[in-house]
């Protein structure tokens, strides 16, 4: 696996711990992202979905799916964006902008290591 490959991997694991937290216990982590507890299907339902972005990530890892990788660093650089854009409009509290830097972080961490390899002389 190519250290590209394990970044997504990694990742895709982390988005499906996140999910069975967020099907199994939801209040536990709502106020993590600076969010009221709720009774409501919503957050179990965006668990799900979660849950089945971080198996195409393992997935994609384990295929090497190169333009998945390439795809996946625009894809999480826009959550902080976002988020940010939910907190100015008032829709959520700061602390989810710091939940996007995450995904961002993330992200940064495929790009780096996606030049790296990109770089790297192919061996014969």
């Amino acid at each position: 696996m190519s250290r590209t490959a394990f970044t997504i991997q990694a990742f895709g694991a982390y988005l499906i711990v996140l999910s069975l937290g967020l099907m199994a216990a939801p209040n536990a982590l709502l106020p993590l992202f600076g969010m009221p507890q709720t009774s409501e299907v919503w957050i179990r339902v965006a668990g799900l979905v979660v849950f089945n972005e971080g198996v195409c990530y393992w997935f994609a890892a384990r295929s090497d799916a190169v333009p998945f990788f390439r795809a996946s660093v625009y894809v999480r650089s826009l959550a902080p964006v976002v988020f940010g854009a939910f907190v100015l409009a008032g829709l959520a509290r700061p602390a989810l902008v710091a939940f996007g830097l995450v995904d961002l972080a993330a992200g940064v961490w495929t790009l780096v290591t996606l030049r790296a390899e990109t770089r790297a002389p192919v061996a014969a």
